[in-house]
């Protein structure tokens, strides 16, 4: 199973990120999910949040952040990335020229948040890029239904938060063998939740194909030797 870790792009700088990138994959990380810095993060932890003003406080021209993305890309040529973005950012970068940087440097996989309609998701899927859906623990119909329209990887939540299960399917298992039965042959990656290695290792018996850590690796960014021990540690239950 893939271990997929967060990369706050940009924080406390580029340079930083890049460097951040390749000590990841050495670590053991199979997939990095790097954002886009929001201007507006209003749906991010507030954790996440500081990093990205913190990271446009330093640069907020969003041409420098590709041009730092297209050398990571080139310097880890075998890693796959999630792009993590906010609409109005991908809006502020212009359509075409963020669909060249994606397809010109090999970002296919994204996860477009902050969506005012489904306009630009289905122009970016029509264009060949892969946009993920998210599906909350308790399998809400409108998110099953855009995920089996979806053409990307179906974001899980790997817990359930303030008691909302299905009745049906109470276990992460039972819901992403719904999702399989639904048709869904992508890959499914479970994330929110996930902040021990035994729960990558729930993630994994549960079937899902990825599982994201995020804040349990981001809040070790100043100790490089104890991140690196603890995405092996994370990487040992995937």
């Amino acid at each position: 199973m893939n271990l997929i870790c967060y990369l706050s792009n940009g924080y406390p700088t580029i340079e930083d990120s890049i460097a951040m990138a390749q000590t990841y994959v050495a670590a053991g990380c199979d997939m990095i999910e790097i954002d886009f810095p929001g201007r507006n993060p209003y749906l991010e932890s507030e954790f996440i949040a500081k990093r990205m003003q913190k990271a446009l406080e330093t640069c907020g021209n969003y041409r420098e952040y590709m041009e730092g993305m297209a050398r990571v890309k080139k310097l880890l040529p075998d890693t796959r990335f999630l792009l993590l973005l906010y609409e109005d950012t991908l809006e502020e970068i212009g359509y075409a020229a963020f669909v060249d940087f994606c397809k010109t440097n090999g970002f296919m996989d994204l996860i477009l948040v902050g969506l005012k309609d489904d306009a630009i998701k289905d122009r970016l899927m029509a264009d060949g890029l892969r946009v993920s859906c998210y599906v909350q623990f308790d399998l809400p119909d409108a998110e099953v239904q855009q995920a089996m329209r979806s053409n990307g990887f179906v974001y899980m939540q790997a817990k359930p938060t303030e008691g909302r299960q299905h009745p049906q399917y109470p276990s992460l298992q039972q819901c992403i063998d719904f999702l399989r039965r639904q048709g869904i042959d992508r890959p499914i990656y479970c994330g929110v939740g996930v902040h021990a290695p035994q729960d990558v290792a729930m993630v994994k018996a549960a079937g899902a194909d990825g599982a994201f850590v995020g804040s349990a690796i981001l809040k070790l960014h100043d100790d490089r030797e104890a991140l690196i021990n603890e995405i092996g540690r994370f990487k040992a239950f995937a």
